[in-house]
C-alpha cells in the first residue's frame, strides 16, 4: 500500500514538474518575443530592413550550428531534412519578419507587436483542418473575443491615423506567414536536434534574405551607432538564438495551438515595451482593445483538462 502510494505522489510531482516546466519555458519565450519589436524600431532607424535581418540571421544561424557541434548533436541533416528545413526557415523567419520589419519602418513597434500576437488565434483555424485539432466551445469564443480586440486596436491606430496603412498590410502577410510555419513545422519538422533545425533555419532564412537587401537597399545607409549594435546584439543572442530555440522545443512538446498557451501575454508586453524603450504612446482604445486579445488566446490556447 506505502509503496503504491509513493508511485502516485511521484507521478503527481512529475506532472506537476513538467507543467511548471512548460509555463516556465512559455513564459520566458513570449518575455523575448514581446522585446523584440522595440529594439527592432530602434536599429531601423540606423539599419534598411532587409540588410538588418539578414545580417542577424547569417549571424545567429553560425551561432546556432556552433551551439550544435559544441553539445554533441548526433549525426548530420539529411538533405531532404536541410530542404524542410529550409522551408519552414523562409515561413518562420525569413517572409515573417521580412514583412513584418519593412511594415515596422511606418507604424509603431507596440501596434506591430499586438497583430503579431494574434497567431495563436490563426493557427487554431488553420489547425482544424490542417492538423485536425478540435474547434470547441471554448475556442470559438476565444476566436470571437480576439478578433473583437483586434478590430478595436485596428480601428483606434487606422482610425486615428497613427498608423499607416500599407504597413499595416505588411504586418498581416507576416502574419500570415508566421501561423502557415507555425502549422508546417507540426507538420514537416525533421527529427534533427533543436541547435541543429534552428541553425539551418536561420542561415536558410539569411540566404534567401541577402540577395533581395542587396538588390533592394543601400549599404551606404547604414550607420553603426551604439543603440543599432546593442538592438543587433539583443536580437541576434536573445531572440534569434534563444527566443527561437524556445518557440521550437515547446511546439515539439505540444499541439501547435496549445503551443501558445501564454501568448496572451504578449499584446500588453509588447506595448510595454514600446512604451518604455521607445517612448511610443498607448491610446486608451489599445487598452481596452488588448483585454479581449488577450482574454481569447488564453481561451484559445488553454489545453483542455484530462
Amino acid at each position: 500500500m506505502m509503496v503504491v502510494a509513493a508511485q502516485r505522489a511521484n507521478r503527481v510531482r512529475a506532472l506537476i514538474s513538467d507543467r511548471w516546466m512548460e509555463i516556465l519555458l512559455v513564459g520566458l519565450f513570449c518575455l523575448l518575443w514581446s522585446s523584440a519589436f522595440a529594439p527592432a524600431k530602434i536599429a531601423l532607424s540606423d539599419c534598411p530592413p532587409l540588410i538588418l535581418l539578414a545580417v542577424r540571421f547569417l549571424v545567429a544561424g553560425v551561432i546556432c550550428l556552433g551551439l550544435a557541434r559544441r553539445f554533441g548533436e548526433a549525426g548530420g541533416a539529411t538533405w531532404r531534412q536541410i530542404g524542410a528545413l529550409g522551408l519552414l526557415g523562409l515561413f518562420n523567419n525569413a517572409i515573417y519578419l521580412g514583412f513584418s520589419w519593412v511594415g515596422m519602418t511606418t507604424v509603431s513597434s507596440g501596434f506591430a507587436a499586438v497583430l503579431i500576437s494574434a497567431n495563436p488565434l490563426l493557427t487554431a483555424l488553420v489547425a482544424v483542418p490542417v492538423l485536425g485539432e478540435r474547434l470547441t466551445t471554448r475556442k470559438i469564443a476565444g476566436l470571437v473575443l480576439g478578433l473583437i480586440g483586434v478590430g478595436i486596436v485596428l480601428r483606434s491606430r487606422l482610425g486615428g491615423g497613427i498608423e499607416d496603412a500599407g504597413g499595416t498590410l505588411l504586418l498581416l502577410g507576416g502574419l500570415i506567414s508566421l501561423v502557415t510555419g507555425t502549422v508546417l513545422y507540426k507538420r514537416l519538422a525533421p527529427p534533427v536536434g533543436p541547435w541543429t533545425g534552428n541553425g539551418i533555419q536561420l542561415l536558410a532564412a539569411g540566404l534567401a534574405l541577402l540577395p533581395l537587401a542587396l538588390g533592394f537597399e543601400d549599404l551606404g545607409h547604414i550607420r553603426y551607432t551604439l543603440p543599432m549594435l546593442a538592438s543587433m546584439a539583443w536580437m541576434v543572442l536573445g531572440v534569434s538564438v534563444g527566443g527561437y530555440f524556445l518557440w521550437f522545443k515547446i511546439l515539439a512538446r505540444r499541439s501547435a495551438t496549445a503551443a501558445s498557451s501564454l501568448h496572451f501575454l504578449m499584446p500588453p508586453l509588447g506595448l510595454a515595451f514600446g512604451w518604455v524603450i521607445v517612448g511610443e504612446g498607448v491610446p486608451l482604445l489599445d487598452l481596452i482593445g488588448i483585454a479581449p486579445i488577450a482574454a481569447g488566446i488564453a481561451l484559445v490556447t488553454r489545453a483542455p483538462r484530462p
